[in-house]
């Protein structure tokens, strides 16, 4: 191993003319942070004592939009925003008791993954009576829940997710995909379980040294010993990517189509650094299904992996090709050079992104080869953007959401499963403030301020 990545990191010098800075080197250097202005569109959003979560779209089964408290099992569609009720179970040793409602202003975040959701919540509201994150969701076969069991039944209400945390520790982010799942503790640990990956498709995405699956969540020890402080994760297609508090980008998992960003297609068991990024900074990562996407402190994005319907943005002409990839990080220019990117999102084939000036461009699902404009969003100030499965939802700085794309599963929330080629606000929250939005494949959840 330590021969191999001495022979890569060597040919990497050559081609980028710099030695990659030491382990000691990249703890101990400091990163100049976003202009004021920028740094507030980057946060997360305050707490709030007054929301209301909606969903829409198509659940898979399993009550992925749950609108009531009593558990849906069967797969359905919304085509227009619902208000959402997340009942949990007021006691781990009484499953007949009843549940109970957790408050809309005690959820911090929500994780859509393929066939699941969870959720975490705010530290002041993690008592005896709420854990600080639950899952459920049909797909569990891998132990994707991470509940401790891998089973094709489906788990149809939020259920406490249990990690093995530290006393005094919590659960920070929540991050699923479609068969492995991760969390970030309060203190930078990264934890992962679900399916590890097989030798046909590629292994490693957990990170934890070994090809195995694992149905409770486990730390990545690897990343704790090297005192990695891991801010942010994202889940693709059989691999994984972290973001450090330092700025670093590390993979693991498959190597096929250059979505490790290492140049070779060796699977990596544990996660290793995308090493032509080192010196660069990054502010921001987006995982896509086969790609990646990492946001420069300086505003400048770079992609890499899978570029079979030109998600990665870099034009070209045999970006549609299906065997068509950058094995290495490369700079996104076209449009982009000479704006400052924000905000970076990533989807199954495309990818979007959001500048300074509140600007969204959108490329790939084989109609852009490159970052194109959004001009009928030059009206308004756009401060986030998400990516689902063909379709795309931005949110202006107003908290007026715009969705379109492909809309047979509902996720457009127009009250119809119509296509839609441009952007339009939802009708639904019209004279209400959408404060966060949370994209899965198929299925959208934000929260709207109460009117």
């Amino acid at each position: 191993f330590t021969s191999r990545r001495t022979r890569m990191t060597a040919l990497l010098r050559c081609l980028v003319g710099r030695r990659p800075p030491s382990l000691a080197s990249r703890f101990s250097r400091t990163f100049p942070p976003f202009p004021p202005s920028v740094s507030r569109l980057l946060t997360s959003v305050p707490p709030i004592s007054s929301i209301q979560w909606y969903g829409w779209g198509t659940s898979p089964g399993a009550n992925t939009l749950p609108t009531s408290s009593t558990p849906q099992s069967e797969k359905i569609t919304y085509d227009h925003p619902q208000p959402l009720v997340f009942a949990v179970p007021s006691s781990e040793k009484d499953s007949d008791s009843p549940p109970s409602i957790v408050p809309s202003s005690a959820i911090a975040e929500v994780s859509i993954g393929h066939d699941s959701v969870g959720f975490v919540t705010r530290p002041q509201t993690q008592t005896k009576n709420f854990c600080s994150a639950y899952i459920w969701g049909k797909g569990n076969a891998y132990g994707q829940l991470g509940l401790g069991i891998a089973s094709d039944s489906p788990v149809s209400s939020p259920s406490p997710l249990l990690p093995p945390l530290p006393p005094g520790e919590s659960v920070a982010k929540l991050r699923l995909g479609g068969l492995s799942s991760a969390l970030i503790s309060s203190s930078g640990d990264l934890y992962t379980w679900g399916w590890n990956g097989s030798a046909v498709s590629g292994m490693g995405q957990l990170g934890t040294g070994d090809g195995a699956s694992r149905p409770s969540p486990a730390p990545v020890s690897s990343l704790h010993e090297d005192g990695c402080v891991v801010t942010d994760c994202g889940l693709g297609k059989s691999h994984a990517v972290v973001l450090t508090d330092e700025g670093e980008v590390l993979a693991a998992g498959a190597g096929s189509y250059g979505r490790l960003g290492n140049l070779e297609s060796e699977d990596q068991l544990h996660f290793v650094p995308v090493d032509l990024l080192a010196g660069t900074p990054v502010a921001e990562i987006a995982v896509g299904n086969v790609f990646t996407l990492a946001l420069a402190e300086d505003g400048t994005v770079h992609a890499w992996g899978q570029n079979d319907q030109s998600q990665l943005g870099l034009g070209g002409g045999f970006t549609m090709d299906m065997y068509s990839m950058e094995n290495l990080p490369r700079m996104i220019e076209g449009s982009l050079e000479g704006r400052r990117v924000i905000k970076i999102a990533a989807g199954y084939g495309h990818s979007a992104c959001i500048t300074e000036e509140g600007e969204c461009f959108m490329w790939g699902m084989k109609r852009f080869l490159e970052p194109e404009l959004l001009t009928v969003l030059l009206h308004t100030r756009c401060v986030d953007v998400k990516c689902g499965r063909g379709y795309t939802a931005v949110l202006d700085d107003q908290g007026v959401l715009y969705t379109f794309g492909e809309g047979k599963t509902g996720c457009l929330g127009h009250a119809d499963t119509k296509r839609l080629s441009q952007p339009q606000p939802l009708e639904a929250f019209q004279g209400r403030k959408v404060v966060q939005m949370h994209v899965g494949m198929d299925q959208i959840i934000c929260a709207v301020e109460d009117e």
